[in-house]
């Protein structure tokens, strides 16, 4: 059986991921292309439960470090009970954040060592990685509007954090496009959704029939 691929969404608040992971399940679904989807923290039950710590509750909750180690938890359970079983069983994993979040989020918005991050990554994970990455990018404040919009409460806690911490994620994510061009896409999350779903399935097109090839 054919090894299934393995796609991520990253960027910052408010930039659209969700909507782009449905366009693209329905794109691939309509080709028969066998489709999970899931997201980061979460996955699982357990991963949706350390989700709940990180995102509820005021900003300085926890120490960054801490911070870090509670995602390498649930991405722990995440790959070993979802995604690798979805990718060995030949399914397109679609997920929702994965550990380029780690790297802005707690890396570059708050501190934490690159080398910690990647000893959490190698114990964690292993040697898995995606095999695409499509990075939606738009500035924060358009970002975090968008997701006010969309919500009823005062948003979770990485949304309350200040404008230079967003002002970190943006870069930090087109940092980390710049420096693996051949996995990741910077994608303009600024155009309409079908504009953007557009350019999300032309690079999805463009990168597996190059590895095909």
């Amino acid at each position: 059986m054919t090894r299934g691929r393995f796609i991520t969404f990253e960027g910052g608040e408010g930039a659209g991921k969700t909507t782009q992971i449905a366009r693209l399940r329905r794109t691939l679904e309509a080709r028969g292309t066998p489709v999970l989807v899931t997201r980061e923290p979460g996955g699982t039950e357990g991963g949706e439960a350390i989700r709940a710590l990180l995102v509820n509750g005021p900003p300085g909750r926890w120490d960054p470090l801490t911070e870090a180690m509670l995602n390498f938890a649930a991405r722990r359970e995440h790959v070993r009970r979802r995604i690798e079983p979805a990718l060995a069983a030949g399914s397109w994993v679609l997920c929702d954040r994965f550990a380029d979040s780690t790297t802005a989020y707690q890396g570059a918005g708050q501190g934490v060592p690159p080398d910690a991050i990647g000893a959490l990554y190698r114990l964690a994970v292993g040697t898995l990685a995606p095999d695409l990455t499509l990075v939606l990018d738009l500035p924060p404040e358009i970002g975090l509007a968008r997701a006010a919009a969309r919500r009823d409460a005062a948003g979770d806690r990485f949304e309350r954090m200040e404008a230079a911490f967003h002002a970190r994620l943006r870069q930090a994510f087109l940092d980390i496009a710049a420096a693996e061009p051949d996995r990741c896409r910077v994608v303009d999350a600024t155009a309409d959704p079908d504009h953007v779903a557009a350019a999300v399935a032309g690079m999805v097109d463009a990168a597996f029939s190059r590895a095909a090839g």
